[in-house]
């Protein structure tokens, strides 16, 4: 049986240059491993078939000085974080990955936006049933909510973090596994319609290499 890895598909590749501290703490919240804090690094990958992200994050923590946050073996893909305070690390450590499998940052593909909407003003009611299925921050009433959903999912964790840097909005939830990925943002009108123009980037820019400056 070949133990070769180069038949494994790069679904995402996603790397933090700093995470926030919102997305930081929902991140640890959810974690098996080490918990990720705020202003740290972090390299999240998708791959398909999924148990072979156990063999990648042995190679991670092998060969550079990072933490593992997240291993997960789903019925159709795998995902994994690794993080620490040096960003230097954590970019080799995505390096050593996509070595491994033969892929650069570039092979991934583009990911599909199947929902990116702004709710303006959300009842009361609305934000009640919100609020028993979140992992993260209240939804109020009066704020304005955004939804996106994307393929793959893993692009979700750069959404959520770039949209935090961008304005002082709350993460409701983000699933960042999965068949899809799921992110509710809350604010009012100009912090959400600025977040929304940092996810919209992010995730067209997605492709690019982090080590060559292509945020």
């Amino acid at each position: 049986m070949s133990n070769s890895l180069t038949s494994v598909e790069l679904r995402g590749a996603v790397h933090l240059d700093q995470m926030q501290p919102q997305f930081a703490a929902i991140s640890a919240m959810k974690s098996d491993g080490y918990f990720p804090v705020e202003g740290e690094s972090a390299f999240w990958l998708e791959v398909r078939p999924g148990i072979v992200v156990n063999r990648l994050l042995d190679i991670a923590l092998k060969r550079c000085d990072v933490l593992p946050g997240a291993l997960t073996t789903e019925r159709h893909f795998g995902s994994l974080e690794v993080h620490s305070p040096d960003q230097g690390q954590v970019l080799q450590a995505g390096s050593e990955i996509l070595k491994a499998i033969g892929r650069h940052w570039d092979d991934q593909p583009a990911p599909e936006v199947l929902n990116d909407e702004i709710i303006r003003k959300v009842t009361p009611h609305h934000a009640t049933l919100l609020n028993q299925a979140r992992g993260g921050m209240l939804v109020l009433g009066d704020d304005t909510l955004y939804t996106l959903e994307v393929t793959p999912a893993v692009h979700i964790v750069r959404c959520a973090n770039e949209a935090e840097k961008a304005a002082p909005i709350r993460i409701a939830s983000m699933v960042t596994t999965g068949a899809v990925g799921r992110l509710r943002l809350c604010g009012s009108d100009s912090e959400i319609e600025a977040a929304v123009k940092a996810v919209r980037l992010a995730l067209e820019t997605c492709r690019n290499d982090p080590r060559a400056g292509g945020r």
